[in-house]
């Protein structure tokens, strides 16, 4: 299956893009997919205890499921004031 990875902030310049597809196993998680961006894009893991997913633009935990087609974002915390 394939879903689009919409990365953001800190995430999009560390990665170098602010979105690509993945192909993935069917039924994998939104952890799962994280777990390959961290194996790919080791620059990533400062980033991971503050990330929030949306999946379809709409909040999910790591334990979701993805399905072909699925819109994931990584949203890394917004700081300011």
């Amino acid at each position: 299956m394939k879903v689009t990875v919409k990365l953001f902030a800190a995430l999009r310049e560390e990665m170098g893009s602010r979105e690509f597809e993945q192909d993935l196993a069917p039924g994998s998680t939104v952890q799962e997919l994280l777990d390959w961006m961290l194996e790919e894009y080791p620059a990533l893991r400062p980033y991971v205890r503050s990330l929030h997913f949306a999946l379809n633009h709409k909040y999910v935990t790591r334990q979701t499921e993805l399905h072909d087609g699925d819109e994931v974002a990584f949203l890394p915390p917004v700081g300011g004031g």
